[in-house]
Order: C-alpha cells, then structure tokens, then sequence
C-alpha cells in the first residue's frame, strides 16, 4: 500500500510542477503579446503620421510639424545622454532637456487634435494654428541652441586634446633628433677653410 502512496505524491507533484510551469509560460507569453501589441500600435502610428505629413494644407503641415518636433527632441537627448556618458558636467541641462520633452508630448497632442479637426472640418482656425507654429518654433530652436552649446564644448574640448598631441609631437621629434658632433663640425669648419686658401685670390 505504501508504495501506491509514494507514486501518487511523485505524480501530484509532477501534474502540480506542470501547471505551475505552465502558468509562468502563460504569464510570459501574454506579457511579450502586450508589448508586442503597444510596439506594433507605436509603429503604425507613426507610418500613419508619415503618410498624412507627405500631403497638403493645414493637417499635412501640422504632421510635418509632429514629425519635425520628435526628431529634434530625440536629437537633443541623445546629445545630451552622451555629453553625460562622456562625463561632462552639465549642470541643470538635463533636467532642462526633460521639461522640454514633456513640452513636446503636450505640444505633439496638441498638434494631433488639430490635424485630426483640420482633415474633418472645412473651418480653420487661423489663431488656433498660429500659436502651434509659435510654440513648436520654440521648443525646436530651444532644442537646436542646446545642440550647438554641446557641439562647441566639445569641439572646444577636442581642439585643446588636439593641440596638446600637436605639442607633444613636436617635442618628440626633436628629442628623437641626433645631436650634431662637435668633431664633425670641426672637421667641415676646417674643410671649408682649407678650400678657401687653395682658391685663387680673384676665385674667392
């Protein structure tokens, strides 16, 4: 009887092994379908922004405006990221960057909302979309300024590490330079003298 017991546990054991191993395969696959499902949902959107911003009117530039704010606030982190990968001292700068990007994600709704409007009404709202143009110059060239600050820390930076290799270089070479002999310098010294003397008077 024992070992009917004994076989019982071990298969329990197995079946209870099972259902735990397949609800951590169930949980996994659902957790990788949702991400899967947001991605595909990102991707689309943006295919779906491309293909409005290639055509014309007031909803198109609005997209090309969305499309235009998201490459200069993805260009601006990166900088940003790599002036700190870098271990430059950036100060307040990235915080600034950061308040700038949730600018920029209510700026691009608020963009979105109005081409959405503009491509369904065939009443434009001039003031409305002046605004927007004046906010997304902002941001942009806020974003642009500090691109180019990095850049000329950095090529400041570069120029200094390049100007100090040039220095190095030079002394070097000079150093790697064979002294000239005292003696060899005797010797031409006394050469050119005794060509001179054998040299008639009206040569000389």
């Amino acid at each position: 009887m024992a070992p009917i017991g004994d076989l019982l546990i071990v298969l329990l054991v197995i079946l209870l092994f099972l259902f735990l191993l397949g609800a951590a395969g169930l949980y996994l696959l659902v957790k990788v379908g949702k991400k899967a499902a947001k991605k595909a949902r990102k991707v689309s959107t943006r295919v779906a922004t491309n293909m409005a911003a290639m055509g014309t009117g007031d909803a198109a530039e609005t997209e090309r405006m969305r499309l235009d704010l998201r490459r200069e606030v993805s260009l601006t982190r990166q900088a940003v990221d790599g002036a700190l990968g870098d271990g430059w001292g950036l100060g307040d700068l990235p915080q600034l960057v950061a308040e700038i990007s949730a600018h920029a994600e209510q700026l691009d709704a608020q963009l979105a909302r109005y081409a959405q409007e503009r491509r369904v009404s065939a009443y434009v709202d001039h003031t409305a979309l002046g605004r927007l143009r004046e906010h997304h110059a902002k941001l942009t060239t806020s974003c642009a300024r500090i691109r180019a600050d990095l850049r000329n820390d950095q090529m400041a930076h570069t120029a200094g590490n390049i100007d100090e290799i040039q220095n190095r270089t030079n002394l070097e070479i000079e150093a790697r330079r064979r002294a000239p002999d005292p003696l060899d310098e005797i010797d031409e010294l006394y050469n050119r003298t005794m060509i001179n003397r054998s040299q008639p008077d009206e040569l000389r």
